[in-house]
């Protein structure tokens, strides 16, 4: 990859609902541990990325995928100083579980087992997608996603496990994230949470990150960044975004929405405004 510019769109294509689109090039981005509410499908076409999932280190490289279920905390940057290059789709989990039911013999929550797996064939499926809602041709970006989607559950698909909240410790995490939830734009401090819940903060803050995989604190920010993304999606303006979600000012939206998202905030409501204008 010949110089250092970094470039990435992030867009939504209309005749593709429930599934968001990525096509990136990153050398210096640095993705902090987040999750997403859809499924991260992201095919490598040049450089390696690597991302923290589960208790490792992944590395996927040109010809590889890098497959995220939903909710599931990872990072992300380059692995060679060239950073890395990839195009991404984001099915909502209903788009999963529909062609699930349709095209495999998976019974319960589908999902990945193998966060990374090197198919190049998947790869060129994804990045024909991506091309085919550059051309606006609907009947083939509908038909790859279904293909692409299919292909990966019967090489690396699964049943996922169900999150049953029984310990005393993850009811515990549940009610402190309803609270945040609640109390997103004023928040209350962790001593005050634990206070409020009965307990210390030290066990609610080790029960949250058990449940969560993250500390109440990044989980906030992380849940603050999607609630910004809804309302950008519905033409809020993102100075109006950040202070409803409890960012101190715009800055603070860009730094986060940035570092999660991988694009400014407002450059997803531009393109987001786009659709609503029929562009």
């Amino acid at each position: 990859m010949a110089g250092s510019r970094e470039v990435a769109r992030h867009w939504r294509y209309i005749d593709l609902p429930g599934v968001d689109l990525l096509r990136a090039r990153y050398v210096r981005k640095t993705f902090v541990r987040h999750t997403h509410e859809n499924f991260v499908i992201a095919a490598i076409a040049e450089g390696v990325e690597v991302f923290h999932h589960g208790s490792a280190e992944q590395h996927a490289g040109a010809g590889g995928l890098a497959l995220v279920n939903p909710d599931t905390p990872h990072t992300g940057r380059a692995g060679v100083p060239e950073g890395w290059r990839y195009g991404a789709v984001y099915p909502s989990p209903e788009v999963v579980a529909e062609i699930a039911a349709e095209t495999t013999s998976i019974r319960g929550t589908p999902g990945f087992v193998e966060p990374v797996i090197d198919d190049p064939y998947s790869v060129a499926l994804v990045h024909r997608v991506l091309r085919a809602t550059d051309e606006g041709d609907a009947l083939a970006a509908d038909t790859l996603l279904r293909v692409a989607v299919t292909r990966l559950l019967r090489v690396n698909g699964g049943v996922l496990p169900r999150r049953e909240v029984r310990s005393a410790g993850a009811l515990t995490a549940a009610r402190a994230r309803a609270v945040l939830e609640e109390r997103m734009a004023e928040p209350p401090t962790l001593e005050r949470l634990a206070r409020e819940l009965g307990t210390s903060p030290f066990a609610l803050l080790r029960a949250f990150r058990d449940t969560y995989g993250l500390p109440p604190h990044t989980w906030l920010t992380d849940a603050r960044v999607k609630r910004a993304r809804r309302l950008l999606d519905v033409g809020v303006s993102p100075a109006e975004a950040a202070l409803t979600v409890g960012f101190v000012d715009q800055p603070h939206l860009y730094r986060h929405f940035s570092r999660i998202v991988g694009v400014p905030p407002g450059a997803y409501r531009r393109e987001r405004k786009n659709i609503q204008d029929g562009v």
